[in-house]
Formats: structure tokens, C-alpha cells, sequence
């Protein structure tokens, strides 16, 4: 008999431009939270950035008057480390271009960190990228490493405007290898499984919320989630319609999202009303 547990109701979010922007809390993103917590829903934020550790994500959102435990986090950092962990099962090494938050995945999951003949090359955001680790990662990929990276995002949030993340890193590399990484954040399915595996939840009943069509919306869709697009990030209303997939849900932001009477694909089933989304994208244009 199905565990009627993993059926529940539970929710799956991006966080910039879900739940912050900066330093700033979108609106209604705090009372969404916190009725999560009061109704005793699942959920886990789940993020492209593996630059930061679990810890210093708890934090930020503790600067924001939002109390969730280090567990409520799943990056792709993590994702890259437990791929890892079940390729190789037995151990292997990599070459690591990136920030604590991938070196301490990697370390918890007893990858050797090296630049002496490594099984991989793996590239994730990091403030000290150079021309000599550019140039290393090249040779160790040429020698037979194999290539990858955190996320393919081409940019990153800054205060000044967009600047270059993973996907932008790894450009170099590739051109010179001809060799292209595989990335393990979103919209990679591998992604949306082991966070969905963390809340022990099936995917009929499980909501991934986020800003971007090509990472959040995307990976929710090719994982059989229902989607819920909030067009308090990078995605307007202007653009919706250019993708050739849609998203379940369109709100303006964390806010207008009822975890009560919101329908999953699992509920949507069951009323015979599966591609049906109760807000369209036209109501953006």
C-alpha cells in the first residue's frame, strides 16, 4: 500500500527572486513561508547558486526575520557531490573551481580534492576564477578528466545588474576541450529528484515554485511537478508566451499562493482538469 505521507502536499522554491531579491524580502514571501511552517507543509528551498553553504543560507534568511533549519536547503552543490556519490561509489577525485559551498559538499561526501591526475573537473560559482585555474582545468580535461559543472545559469543577480555565473565560467573551457560539462542544477531532472527525495514526496503532489522558465519551470515540468510561476524575478509577463511550455500556475509573487487550495497534478487528475491552469499567461500581456 503507497505511503499516503508522500502524497502530502508539499512545495519545492527558488529563492532569488521567489523569495528575495538582494537584500530585500519580496512581498509576501515571509507569510507564505511561515504558513508552510504553521500548517506543517514540506518544503525545501532549493537553489542553483553552490557558492554558499546551508548554513550561511539559513542565515540570510534569518537576517530577514525568516527561521527555517540548515535542512531546508538543497543546492546544487549538494546535487553535484551526490551525483558523485552514486557514480562513483567507491570514491573518485576532482579539480574544483568554485566557492565553500561546493568544497564543503564535495568534503562531506569524502571526494578527494586534487589537481594530480583527478577523475573530474568541476567548475561552480566562485569570486577567484583566474587564467591559471582556467588554464589547468583545460589541461586536466585534455588529459581525460571528465567535465562538470554546478548549474548553467549565464548570470547572477548583483546590485549593479547581472554579472557571470557557472554557465558564463565554463565557456572558455569548452571552446578550447570541445568537451561540454554536465551541469546538475536546473532544470536538470537528477536535481529535481534528489531535492524532491530529501522531502520524501511523490511528484504528483509536489509544487516547484520559482521565477525562471528555463531552470525552475522547466526542471518542475520534465519532473512531473506542478509548476507555479511568480513573476517577481526574472521572468515578465512580456515573455511567458515565447517558451514553448508553460507553467501550471502564474502569480505576481509568493503572496497570492494558497498552499490549502491550490491543486497538484495529482488533484488535477482527479477533476479531470490536468491542463487546465487556473491563471493564464495571456492575463500578463
Amino acid at each position: 500500500m503507497q505511503n499516503q505521507k508522500s502524497y502530502q502536499k508539499s512545495f519545492i522554491m527558488d529563492m532569488d527572486g521567489v523569495v528575495y531579491t538582494g537584500d530585500k524580502l519580496i512581498p509576501g514571501a515571509k507569510a507564505f513561508i511561515n504558513r508552510l511552517i504553521q500548517n506543517n507543509y514540506k518544503f525545501i528551498f532549493l537553489t542553483n547558486n553552490s557558492y554558499f553553504t546551508r548554513l550561511e543560507l539559513r542565515d540570510r534568511l534569518l537576517n530577514m526575520e525568516i527561521k527555517v533549519d540548515e535542512n531546508c536547503f538543497y543546492t546544487s552543490a549538494m546535487a553535484t557531490a551526490n551525483f558523485l556519490k552514486v557514480q562513483r561509489p567507491n570514491g573518485c577525485s576532482a579539480y574544483v573551481i568554485g566557492g565553500k559551498g561546493i568544497f564543503e559538499e564535495l568534503e562531506n561526501a569524502d571526494i578527494k580534492i586534487t589537481s594530480k591526475n583527478p577523475d573530474y573537473v568541476i567548475i561552480g560559482e566562485t569570486e577567484e576564477y583566474d587564467y591559471a585555474k582556467i588554464i589547468e582545468a583545460t589541461l586536466l580535461i585534455q588529459e581525460g578528466a571528465k567535465f562538470l559543472a554546478t548549474n548553467p545559469d549565464l548570470t547572477g543577480p548583483s546590485p549593479r545588474g547581472p554579472v557571470p555565473a557557472c554557465g558564463a565560467l565554463v565557456a572558455p573551457i569548452e571552446k578550447v576541450t570541445g568537451v561540454a560539462p554536465y551541469f546538475l542544477g536546473k532544470p536538470n531532472p537528477v536535481m529535481m529528484f534528489l531535492a524532491r527525495k530529501e522531502l520524501k514526496v511523490h511528484s504528483a503532489n509536489c509544487f516547484m515554485i520559482g521565477d525562471r522558465m528555463d531552470t525552475d519551470i522547466m526542471g518542475g515540468l520534465e519532473s512531473g511537478m506542478t509548476t507555479c510561476l511568480v513573476l517577481s524575478g526574472v521572468t515578465d509577463g512580456t515573455t511567458i508566451n515565447r517558451f514553448p511550455y508553460q507553467p501550471d500556475y502564474i502569480f505576481n509573487n509568493l503572496g497570492e499562493i494558497d498552499p490549502d487550495t491550490i491543486l497538484s497534478r495529482r488533484e488535477m487528475v482527479e477533476k479531470d482538469d490536468m491542463f487546465s491552469p487556473l491563471k493564464s499567461a495571456a492575463q500578463f500581456l
